[in-house]
C-alpha cells in the first residue's frame, strides 16, 4: 500500500519561504514520477511542480517557476517543496501525489494515483 504523507505547511508572511516535505511508504521515489499540486478555497487543484522518477527532469507552474524548487532524498524516500519569495496567491493546502509511469504529462492530475492528505499554506501580509 502506497502512503504518502505532507507536512510542513504553516502561516508565514509575504515574502517568506517554507519548505514542504512528502514521506512515501510502499513504494521507491526513485522510481516514482513525484508531483506537488495546490488548491486554493473554490478553486480546482492545479498543478504546481513535478519531478520526473530519473531525478533529473524536473517541471513548474508559470506562476512558481523561479521561486519553488522540488527535490527528493533517495534515503529518506522523500520529496520536498522548496517555497521562497511567498506571496497571498500561494496560499492553499498543498498536496503531494505519485503517478507510478502513467502516459499523461507531469503537470496533468490524471496520471497521479496516490495522493496525500494535504498541507495547508498560509501567505499573510
Amino acid at each position: 500500500q502506497v502512503q504518502l504523507v505532507e507536512s510542513g505547511g504553516g502561516l508565514v508572511q509575504t515574502g517568506g519561504s517554507l519548505t514542504l516535505s512528502c514521506a512515501v511508504s510502499g513504494r521507491a521515489v526513485s522510481n516514482t514520477h513525484m508531483g506537488w499540486f495546490r488548491q486554493a478555497p473554490g478553486q480546482e487543484r492545479r498543478f504546481v511542480a513535478a519531478m520526473h522518477w530519473n531525478g533529473v527532469s524536473t517541471y513548474y507552474a508559470d506562476s512558481v517557476k523561479g521561486r519553488f524548487t522540488i527535490s527528493r532524498d533517495n534515503a529518506k524516500n522523500t520529496v520536498h517543496l522548496q517555497m521562497n519569495s511567498l506571496q497571498g496567491e500561494d496560499t492553499a493546502v498543498y498536496y503531494c501525489a505519485a503517478d507510478p509511469g502513467s502516459a499523461y504529462r507531469l503537470d496533468v492530475r490524471e496520471g497521479y494515483v496516490y495522493w496525500g492528505q494535504g498541507t495547508q499554506v498560509t501567505v499573510s501580509s
